[in-house]
């Protein structure tokens, strides 16, 4: 591979050794509008390439983000589509990553930055905490911080401590950040594009355990894909989820689920193994929280039960307990229930001990109807 680039090679915007490679139809243009099943990769690439078409501020970038298109092939073809200085290649530098689109931003851009994995984005923090959040704030109001940080999170692949962890927590208690979880790829296109679109700084966690199909916690069953599933039926243009707008993916009377990524398919097969009339609320996004649904919902049903994969103490779900408990006190008629990771680091030999899974669920559920 030639190490230098040749004129055809700045014109046509690829890496020198992909002309062998490149589909000429592909044009970078936003595809037309029609509606096609989609797994949540497709669905967060499509997100990616129709933003991309649109507003040419839009840019991604990563390690192996740009020539190879991510290790999960989120952004698969967006160099191909929109050229080497649209989505490129990022040194191994998670803090560099992120203090590059901090700069892009104040002047105007909107980069959409990939961490590999969601266990890898410590090495930003400082950068995420102290310039991307305070941004708008330090400044009166004169720059913005308009990033998105994309990241795989959660566990369900056998990946071990340094691949599956859960920081949703560490986020939400940053204020000037938003925070984002899908679990669907509806939901996943729909969310990204509000991100993108958004002025302020957004952490988008994406469930890998679902970027294939939904996964409702029982392991030793066949895989199922997405394709079935109506939520798998995606628009091909453009269109947004709103931020701060739960969705009520299961109506119930007797008892709430709050839940959020892989965690609710995870829920939603709890109350059926339970035989529990639960309501579940997939909030979508942590931050702004859509707290008027939760509210609704728990006061309706009396009981609460909250689910999710990280460490149970100081998880996310201590501060909607809390928040629940202000709010509804009243109405209460047990306490809430959590259903967590356990407080260790996550453990590859005992992944389906750590992980919870329906049964789980469904003994919280009992508990609190007892």
């Amino acid at each position: 591979m030639s190490e230098t680039f040749s004129e055809a090679d700045r014109t046509d915007g690829i890496e020198p050794d992909m002309a062998d490679h490149i589909d000429n139809t592909l044009d970078g243009t936003a595809p037309d509008s029609g509606i096609v099943p989609m797994n949540m990769i497709q669905a967060l690439n499509s997100a990616l390439n129709v933003k991309m078409a649109e507003d040419p501020n839009v840019l991604s970038f990563g390690e192996d983000a740009g020539y190879f298109g991510g290790v999960f092939r989120v952004t698969d073809q967006l160099q191909q589509k929109h050229g080497l200085t649209r989505s490129f290649d990022a040194p191994i530098s998670e803090c560099g990553i992120v203090a590059a689109a901090i700069g892009m931003g104040a002047y105007g851009l909107r980069p959409v930055v990939e961490i590999q994995f969601a266990d890898y984005i410590y090495p930003a923090y400082d950068q995420i905490v102290s310039e991307a959040a305070k941004m708008r704030y330090r400044s009166g109001g004169q720059f913005t911080a308009p990033i998105v940080v994309r990241s795989p999170y959660g566990g369900g692949i056998f990946g071990g401590q340094t691949h599956s962890q859960s920081p949703e927590s560490l986020f939400t208690h940053i204020a000037g950040l938003k925070v984002v979880i899908p679990s669907s790829p509806y939901d996943a296109k729909g969310l990204l594009t509000a991100a993108i679109e958004d002025d302020d700084p957004v952490i988008f966690l994406e469930p890998k355990r679902l970027y294939n199909g939904p996964f409702d916690g029982w392991h030793k069953n066949p895989v199922s894909p997405w394709k079935a599933q109506a939520s798998a039926q995606v628009p091909t243009g453009r269109y947004t989820v709103p931020l701060g707008q739960a969705a009520v993916v299961r109506e119930g009377a007797d008892v709430t689920i709050l839940c959020y990524g892989t965690m609710v398919w995870v829920s939603l097969a709890g109350a059926e193994h339970a035989g529990v009339d639960a309501e579940v609320i997939d909030l979508r996004t942590l931050v702004p929280l859509d707290i008027e649904t939760i509210e609704a919902s728990v006061k309706k049903t009396g009981r609460c039960v909250i689910v999710h994969e990280a460490p149970k103490t100081s998880g996310y779900g201590a501060e909607l307990s809390a928040l629940v408990q202000e709010r509804c006190f009243y109405h209460l008629e047990a306490p809430i229930g959590r259903v967590a990771g356990w407080d260790t680091p996550y453990p590859h030999a005992f992944e389906w001990e750590y992980f919870p899974g329906p049964e789980r669920v469904a003994a919280a559920l009992k508990s609190v109807m007892s």
